[in-house]
């Protein structure tokens, strides 16, 4: 089942009736996991918000900026923590990296140049054209599937959350449709579809009663087959998350939050990341998608181009980064401390002057902005050369580029997950790596980033 739950469709089928899924015991096939028992796990963090920006951004203008003639003068370049940074262009970021809220990844790199496979390659910690590449599920997938067995009673959402996921979202590869990302988009009225609209006590008598109609058929093992049994656990897992004020104020958000966080599609979906963050309801893995970087002609064009949505980055993840940083956490330091923040386009775009058409087009190296979850900020990782071509120091101990296992490798290792996890339980039989181990550059965790 690789399917992405909408949230339209999650609550129409709770609201019609049928019968917890995000609370259900897993329920892929019998399995086996195997792994390096010596691996080291860093386990720094509690939960992970990645945020996706398809169209890959221009690296020499944001994160690996490149001061030239063609410049505009209001990105204001300033030096911050010994890098160039585009203050004019993201003033509220460069003032979090003066904190030292984030570090930087300079020396990033991908294997090709195609958007729809590098976008799913970058949520799939892998190439999807590979054997396995066709069965993989989302990052995501994997941390929920990892930690579901830490959910506390009365965590009602969804492990792994999607924020205006759009097209290029990845589903659940070969796991469980319980893993799927629950894909919301938000907006300051919060969710709609969590009230029936004959009031709930008309519904719950309907919901009770095609429960108890229908119950042979939802038995363990259901007669009717594992997908049958997937979708009784979902409209029940979505009957737990009606009528339920904890869930319903998670996605609601006020006018001045809307309003300082940009007033706009990716602010709100920061706003919720905070809410869901705050909550602590279930969901440890969070992805957001930004974008409109895809920026082959007039890039500097006045309230276009890369303005408009590094604009909306800078607003949205400076104030997101700001109040993590704000809230205690359970362990004594912020909810910041306890969430890794990941950033990045799935590639570059061509450095020095632009193209004939004032763009910049697809390239290989390009940068990723870390925060939080135990990464030590300020600080610029690796580095590229001076005409930003190519990567010059690859600034971590494997001495290569850092590639996008590299980062999945990291993410896991931050959340206490085994990255050399080994499952036996595919349908090809060939075993499902968490990472792969035969790409000629096996991802490993970034442990430059915690030191």
């Amino acid at each position: 089942m690789d399917s992405i739950i909408d949230r339209r469709v999650f609550f129409k089928i709770a609201a019609t009736g049928v019968a917890g899924y995000f609370t259900s015991p897993m329920r892929i096939f019998a399995q086996t996991v195997t792994s390096d028992s010596q691996a080291k796990i860093l386990g720094t963090a509690r939960s992970c918000i990645y945020i996706l920006l398809p169209g890959a951004p221009s690296q020499i203008d944001t994160f690996d900026l490149r001061v030239g003639s063609w410049t505009p003068q209001n990105f204001a370049p300033e030096t911050i923590n010994g890098i160039d940074w585009p203050n004019g262009l993201l003033p509220n970021l460069g003032a979090q990296f003066s904190q030292n809220q984030f570090s930087i990844i300079r020396s990033c790199q991908s294997t090709a140049l195609v958007h729809p496979l590098l976008q799913n390659w970058n949520q799939i910690a892998r190439n999807p054209i590979s054997a396995t590449g066709k069965i993989a599920p989302n990052i995501g997938s994997v941390v929920a599937l990892e930690l579901e067995s830490q959910r506390k009673s009365g965590q009602k959402l969804p492990g792994f959350l999607s924020l205006n996921g759009g097209g290029s979202l990845a589903g659940p590869g070969y796991f469980s449709g319980k893993y799927a990302p629950f894909d919301v988009a938000p907006s300051a009225g919060g969710l709609a579809n969590l009230s029936n609209p004959d009031g709930q006590a008309v519904f719950t008598a309907r919901y009770n009663m095609l429960v108890a109609a229908d119950a042979a058929l939802r038995t363990v093992p259901s007669p009717y087959g594992t997908a049958v049994e997937e979708m009784s656990d979902f409209y029940s897992s979505a009957r737990t998350m009606m009528y339920d004020p904890a869930i319903t104020n998670v996605f609601r958000f006020s006018t001045a939050d809307q309003q300082k966080y940009g007033n706009n599609a990716f602010g709100n979906a920061c706003v919720t990341a905070r809410n869901v963050i705050a909550a602590d309801l279930g969901t440890r893995y969070i992805q957001i998608t930004l974008g409109g970087w895809d920026n082959h002609q007039n890039i500097y064009a006045a309230n276009a181009g890369i303005y408009r949505p590094a604009g909306q980055l800078d607003v949205g993840l400076g104030n997101l980064i700001a109040d993590l940083a704000a809230m205690p956490g359970s362990g004594g330091g912020t909810k910041l401390d306890e969430t890794l923040i990941v950033v990045k386009g799935e590639f570059g775009r061509t450095v020095g002057n632009i193209t004939d058409r004032q763009g910049r087009d697809h390239y290989f190296v390009h940068s990723t902005l870390i925060a939080g979850g135990g990464v030590r900020g300020g600080r610029a990782l690796g580095k590229t050369t001076p005409d930003a071509f190519y990567v010059d120091d690859p600034g971590w101990s494997e001495q290569r580029p850092v590639y996008a296992e590299d980062i999945a490798a990291t993410i896991y290792s931050a959340l206490g997950i085994n990255y050399t996890t080994v499952r036996h339980d595919d349908p090809l039989g060939r075993g499902f790596e968490y990472i792969p181990t035969t790409t000629g550059y096996p991802g490993k965790p970034i442990e430059e980033l915690f030191r």
